[in-house]
């Protein structure tokens, strides 16, 4: 179950929230907060999985208080709804520690599939957004990586452990480290966040990436050994089929 603190300053849009949030299973609201102190307070005292965030708080924005959060509720994760919309604002939230972000605009399955995803531990960026907030160059975004660091963006991504990442593509987590090190430096990145939202800009992943990631967790119970969908088999990527080598 995943228990959700709602923090908006507008009370008729909280109570929206609630009644939708409450219609899913899986999902139960435990708290609500009008301001940024008053959501500080809630969450020391009812520790939620994930904090759903508006930034236009009085006296306090929500960016700014996402640090004090994060102190007090360490273990909750928070994903920003909001109405602003500009990249500098999406900016500011993910650089002070938020795990996703979305527009008020978002329909109820994007909202649901934002929360799920990022309770789960991954990141969550609206698609139109992300493609604000980095050179959407496609391919040629993608070149400076090998084939090994693409599938590894892709799973660090959709919000993969480095010990899954590991067990995924049957190497030892000292060299997913290292490949991960070898992305973030290639594309100059600093945080998980911002891995995130190049992901998202740049095709490597897309709004249906909850989904997806269910499906690889079916296909791994199924079988360990079968290939990662969607990168074709080479023999020389170590990746490993049915053949034995």
């Amino acid at each position: 179950m995943i228990r959700v603190l709602i923090v908006d300053d507008h009370e008729l849009l909280r109570a929206g929230l609630r009644s939708r949030l409450e219609r899913e299973p899986g999902i139960t609201v435990v708290g609500e907060a009008d301001t940024a102190e008053r959501a500080v307070l809630m969450a020391r005292r009812l520790q939620p999985d994930l904090i759903v965030l508006d930034l236009l708080l009085p006296r306090k924005s929500g960016d700014e208080v996402i640090p004090d959060l994060a102190d007090v509720a360490p273990q909750a994760r928070v994903l920003v709804v909001s109405s602003q919309a500009a990249p500098s604002s999406v900016r500011r939230a993910l650089s002070a520690g938020a795990a996703g972000y979305l527009p008020k605009r978002s329909s109820d399955r994007d909202l649901v599939a934002a929360i799920q995803l990022v309770a789960d531990g991954g990141g969550y960026v609206d698609p139109d957004l992300g493609a604000k907030l980095v050179n959407p160059n496609g391919p040629e975004a993608l070149e400076p990586l090998s084939e090994r660091e693409r599938d590894i963006l892709y799973l660090l991504a959709l919000g993969y452990t480095n010990q899954e990442i590991g067990k995924k593509l049957f190497i030892s987590v000292r060299t997913v480290d290292t490949h991960r090190a070898h992305i973030m430096r290639k594309l100059q990145l600093e945080t998980r966040a911002e891995l995130v939202m190049f992901a998202l800009a740049n095709g490597v992943i897309g709004p249906d990436a909850a989904r997806d990631r269910a499906a690889l967790r079916t296909q791994r119970r199924q079988s360990a050994d079968r290939p990662m969908p969607g990168y074709p088999l080479r023999r020389d990527d170590r990746l490993v089929n049915d053949a034995k080598f």
